[in-house]
């Protein structure tokens, strides 16, 4: 083996090794320094007030069973965003809780959003939606390019499973970087539906 392809074949496995620490993650610490404008919780999650917020990037493609759908179109309603695989221990945990959560919030001007990442095609995911009652639409981010959008130092998703919570302008309100039941979900969730 040539110098060049070790060089290769050692960055690879780097490369393997960083993706697979973020994976599937049961909470982290939030990232950026400065002045980042939001606030860490004990409880893992993390809120950023009124004024204060950034906006989302561009999310938008092609879902698991298709469609397009741009996340931008949903502004003026508040966006729960859930990050999952199916490949994912913690979100298979997490997932009956946001089928729960969002049957409970249909037509109250909240709407759930998946970004669906790391399967490697759409028939797992959608096993995963069709297992777990999963009723809203996810985007297929197999390669976590929707997740890079996000600047580093704002409330990003850093781990998977990772859900945030943009404010009916589109701009992140609250993030967690954990698998949430639907009490911890709910605290994240009404808040930001209150506000005026």
């Amino acid at each position: 083996m040539s110098t060049r392809s070790r060089a290769a074949l050692l960055s690879a496995m780097a490369a393997v090794a960083a993706l697979s620490l973020s994976a599937c993650g049961n909470g982290g610490t939030s990232g950026g320094g400065g002045n980042t404008n939001f606030v860490t919780g004990n409880n893992g999650i993390d809120t950023a007030p009124q004024g204060r917020r950034t906006a989302a990037p561009d999310l938008s493609g092609k879902t698991i069973d298709g469609k397009t759908l741009d996340v931008a179109d949903y502004k003026g309603k508040v966006v729960v965003i859930n990050v999952w695989g199916s490949w994912c221990g913690p979100c298979r945990e997490e997932a009956r809780y946001f089928a729960k959560v969002s049957k409970a919030y249909e037509g109250k001007d909240v709407q759930f959003v998946g970004i669906n990442t790391r399967d490697t095609s759409t028939t797992p995911a959608v096993a995963f939606e069709k297992e777990h009652g999963i009723g809203y639409p996810s985007l297929y981010d197999p390669t976590g390019r929707l997740m890079l959008r996000f600047k580093k130092g704002t409330l990003n998703p850093q781990l998977i499973p990772s859900t945030l919570i943009l404010d009916k302008d589109g701009k992140v309100a609250a993030r967690a970087l954990e698998a949430l039941d639907d009490t911890a979900l709910l605290k994240m969730l009404k808040p930001v539906v209150a506000e005026k």
